[in-house]
């Protein structure tokens, strides 16, 4: 289990690290958009107070407190799950992983009212227009992970 803090230890704080810096540090909120690696990355500041891709935006302030519900279910779940069933090294990392993107979201929600997603990636002519975080990121890589390394030890 000391893989699984570990991960979302670190993916905890490289998430809220990096929406401090932008929103705070380069102000983002206020400027809105940044170009860094034109055309393929771009900082966009949008502040997401649904599910991905924006989904329920606009929902009463009831829904901000189920989707914090359900991001710490969740996470409770992986962690019973993965006691339950004990994955290998990288799927401890990847169960980690996924709490630490979750646990980042729910505190954005409680301090933003909302998620700060600021990453815009588009490439090959594509134009992205969605937004995304580190935690996004963490959340996603510890799912797929999840899924391939998280079967529990078995035996024959």
């Amino acid at each position: 289990m000391r893989l699984v803090f570990w991960a979302g230890f670190w993916a905890f704080i490289t998430d809220q690290a990096s929406k401090y810096a932008v929103v705070h540090m380069l102000n983002l909120r206020e400027i809105i958009a940044m170009d860094v690696l034109p055309p393929l990355l771009r900082f966009h500041m949008a502040w997401n107070d649904g599910i991905n891709f924006g989904l329920l935006s606009g929902s009463p302030e009831a829904a901000r407190w189920v989707l914090v519900a359900v991001a710490l279910a969740i996470s409770v779940f992986v962690l019973v799950w993965i006691r339950r069933e004990p994955p290998g090294k990288w799927g401890l990392i990847s169960a980690g992983l996924l709490i630490g993107g979750a646990i980042g979201n729910v505190v954005d929600r409680l301090i933003y009212g909302a998620v700060a997603d600021f990453l815009n990636m588009s490439c090959c002519g594509i134009d992205n227009p969605f937004a995304f975080n580190l935690a996004d990121v963490w959340i996603f890589a510890g799912a797929i992970g999840l899924v391939i390394f998280g079967g529990g030890k078995r035996e024959a």
